[in-house]
């Protein structure tokens, strides 16, 4: 069953992803260039160049698992934590939560696509 928590880890990959790719391609990339193994329960984050696509990688209980989100507008936020040159590395469930849900913890730099969705609830 789908079930990402806080309980889990979550690993993002700080690269320019091509979309296109799918379960195998993706756990290529776990298993060659961070260094992990993609059925090992964890949950892989991929994004594209433009960060308005991510894909979340997860084993569960049965087979892989491949999340995907699609923006309308604007673009998905990088962790503060995790510098530009790192290859990858691990964020927090709430780190995930914050960027696939576009919020932002500075109020002065706010996402294109939050002025949308606020327009939407008037």
């Amino acid at each position: 069953m789908f079930s990402l928590n806080d309980s889990l880890r979550y690993l993002l990959y700080n690269r320019p992803c091509d979309m296109r790719k799918s379960f195998h391609t993706l756990g290529g990339i776990v298993t060659d260039t961070m260094g992990a193994d993609p059925c090992n329960g964890d949950v892989y984050i991929f994004m594209n160049k433009a960060r308005n696509r991510i894909k979340l990688l997860h084993w569960e209980p049965g087979g892989m698992v491949l999340y995907s989100k699609l923006l309308e507008a604007g673009t998905f936020g990088q962790p503060s934590h995790m510098g530009k040159e790192a290859i990858s590395g691990s964020i927090e469930w709430r780190d995930l939560v914050l960027i696939v849900e576009g919020i932002i913890e500075n109020p002065d730099s706010r996402r294109q696509r939050l002025e949308t969705l606020k327009k939407l609830r008037k």
